[in-house]
């Protein structure tokens, strides 16, 4: 990897992010020194600009970042690296060093599971279609999810793809309301899947 480390006095930025979740971490500095004591280690390794020396995270505190990847940006003076942090990663104590919870997210899906827990703890005053799904209870929110499986086999044998994706949606809707109704998040299932994985 060619790191030009002549622009910033022999200092590259290094953006650390987690490898499972992409959320970024902290950033940091490193001379070549901590680069290759970095690959070598397999345990990230900074230039400490306040101490002025090489410092590998979690030294004292134990919480260590595990290396899994480096990525250079295109001018070729910017690291990205992709870890395994063990505990949190902030000298504060939190996870991030912009006080983020580092915790898997998925996109549009994890907002409309938000919206679904909404409505779930205020399904006594809310009268939206899902609260009206919670109140009924687990076996009406079940035969949903069985209605909306087996509109979605339906359309997926016809051409009008159009209506397999209505229905798709429909299915993944109300399967996210079933986990919820089950006290069950994405999170539980992909942790399934990541287990099915090895």
């Amino acid at each position: 990897m060619e790191i030009d480390f002549s622009k910033q006095n022999g200092l590259v930025p290094a953006i650390i992010q987690d490898a499972i979740t992409n959320k970024v971490l902290m950033l940091g500095y490193m001379n070549e020194e901590a680069y290759q004591k970095t690959v070598d280690s397999k345990l990230v390794t900074f230039y400490s600009r306040s101490k002025q020396r090489l410092w590998t995270k979690g030294e004292e505190s134990g919480n260590v970042l595990r290396l899994i990847d480096i990525k250079l940006d295109c001018d070729k003076d910017a690291l990205l690296i992709k870890v395994v942090p063990a505990g949190p990663t902030c000298h504060k104590g939190t996870d991030t060093c912009w006080d983020e919870q580092n915790a898997q997210e998925y996109g549009f899906l994890s907002h409309l599971e938000a919206i679904i827990q909404s409505r779930k703890d205020n399904a006594s005053q809310d009268t939206s279609y899902v609260a009206s799904l919670f109140a009924k209870g687990i076996n009406k929110i079940a035969q949903k999810v069985g209605e909306e499986a087996v509109e979605t086999v339906i359309e997926a044998k016809d051409s009008n793809d159009d209506l397999f994706l209505n229905e798709s949606a429909d299915l993944l809707f109300h399967y996210l309301i079933l986990l919820q109704a089950k006290g069950y998040r994405l999170d539980d299932i992909v942790n399934v899947l990541k287990q099915r994985e090895k």
